[in-house]
């Protein structure tokens, strides 16, 4: 049902333009405001259609307890995209920050118990960051409607030491939930230790949606002209994106458990949004979305696809996926093509968000920037280059898979706890990556098109 309603939002935004709707009736300044344009329907459609696949092709067991807290954090992802109201987004987002911490604690062990603290603690001091940039900004203007600020905020005066204040906490508290480097510490635990289906939905919407809000307050709210007014708030999105890239490069150099490597490789990519957010150009903010999407469907194929080996067949460490090629072609090589939109390689969506990102700083003249979005590349093919090069051209020493020296031993894979697997188990993950490899080609080929859906709102901020 949500999924057809997000589908439904999209053809009424694209016949009608953007839609706005205060519930209730009441004055947009006190009342639950919600707006739809063409790149809040854009993310509306990745929460719902990500939702859904991801319960039906990845959730294994589901309870009462699980499934409710499974809609609780869709519907608080989504009411975050829809918002007119920077309080009521405060709200969604700790609806939906619960249900995560939740959902984090049901995997098994001691290790997810620790991990959903540890998330839990990090994202209520994000949140409690955000809510007092919120109050700063009622203080100043005495609203709380995005619409209301945007007209408010150039009344007082940009440089108000209230607005200031205001953006800086909001901007911090969503980088908790983002994962920026030296925020990030929450994020590799709560992932690697999540069941399969809870951290591929946790790896595709999260921290994506909580960049959808930062780009949204940044240009919707604050607007250019903050950025204008306050050079200080453009740099500090600018150096803190590029502390984000570098430091999530290296630590994603270090990893050896696979998905622990794949959430640090977050903090580099979300680093790069944060930099196309601080160019504050209009082919650089376009960047940042396209960047959001492609980042959002890659990542969370990897995360389902070796959740699943992770759960049936205990495979967790880059060593593991040791030759992986002679049992699964099909898996490794839309892995590999699934790794290449990360890299940012052609013809996929992540190489069109990086050329976009790209041309933003050279069209700003910040040669540090395109210098640092080059290097982005050279450290993403670092860490996917050795994962793929394990793949085809390591020989395996276990059975894991069923095999012994490198050659199939023809018996069915064994799981953990020593009982048979279904032999659907591969499958499944292979046909996940293969429909994710064919999501960010088609959306690499076709995002000039994506950047012109998204083009009227972003004429609109900048």
């Amino acid at each position: 049902m949500q999924a057809a309603l997000a589908v439904a939002v999209v053809a009424a935004v694209a016949r009608r333009g953007p839609l706005s709707y205060v519930v209730g009736g009441l004055p947009s300044e006190v009342g639950i405001g919600l707006f739809a344009d063409a790149v809040t329907s854009a993310f509306l459609v990745l929460v719902a259609g990500s939702a859904v696949a991801f319960f039906v092709v990845v959730r294994a067991t589901g309870t009462r307890f699980g499934d409710s807290l499974w809609l609780l954090l869709v519907a608080g992802l989504s009411g975050v995209t829809v918002t007119a109201d920077v309080f009521n987004l405060y709200v969604f987002l700790e609806i939906s920050g619960l249900a995560a911490y939740a959902l984090v604690a049901t995997g098994r062990g001691a290790s997810a118990a620790l991990a959903a603290f540890r998330y839990l603690l990090v994202g209520t001091v994000g949140a409690t960051l955000y809510l007092l940039g919120v109050g700063y900004l009622y203080i100043a203007t005495g609203t709380l409607s995005m619409a209301g600020l945007n007209a408010a905020l150039s009344e007082i005066g940009y440089d108000s030491t209230l607005v200031i204040a205001s953006f800086a906490l909001i901007a911090v508290g969503l980088g908790v939930k983002i994962a920026l480097f030296p925020l990030h510490t929450w994020k590799p635990a709560a992932y690697a230790t999540s069941p399969a289906d809870v951290s591929a939905l946790l790896a595709t919407l999260v921290s994506t949606i909580a960049g959808y809000a930062l780009v949204r307050l940044t240009f919707d709210v604050y607007t250019l002209g903050f950025l204008t007014d306050v050079p200080a708030a453009r740099v500090g999105l600018l150096v803190a994106g590029a502390v984000s890239v570098v430091a999530g490069g290296v630590l994603t150099l270090r990893q050896t458990d696979i998905r622990r490597l794949l959430a640090y490789s977050s903090v580099l990519q979300f680093g790069l949004i944060v930099v196309a957010i601080g160019l504050a150009t209009p082919t650089a903010v376009t960047g940042a979305l396209v960047l959001l999407l492609s980042h959002a469907i890659a990542k969370g194929g990897l995360f389902a696809s070796v959740g699943i080996l992770a759960r049936d067949f205990d495979v967790k460490t880059v060593a593991d996926y040791t030759g992986l090629v002679r049992d699964a072609p099909v898996f490794t090589v839309a892995a590999s093509v699934v790794f290449a939109s990360l890299v940012g390689l052609p013809p996929t969506a992540g190489f069109a968000g990086k050329w976009y990102v790209a041309l933003g700083a050279i069209e700003a003249q910040s040669w540090t920037i395109a210098f640092l979005v080059v290097g982005s590349t050279l450290l993403s093919i670092l860490y996917v280059g050795r994962v793929v090069e394990t793949m085809v051209f390591g020989t395996p020493s276990t059975d894991v898979f069923g095999r012994t020296g490198g050659e199939p031993t023809g018996r069915p894979p064994v799981s953990a706890d020593g009982g048979q697997l279904p032999t659907q188990s591969l499958t499944r993950a292979s046909l996940v990556l293969v429909a994710v490899g064919v999501a960010v080609v088609a959306l690499g080929l076709w995002s000039s098109d994506l950047a012109a859906w998204f083009q009227p709102v972003v004429e609109g901020w900048l």
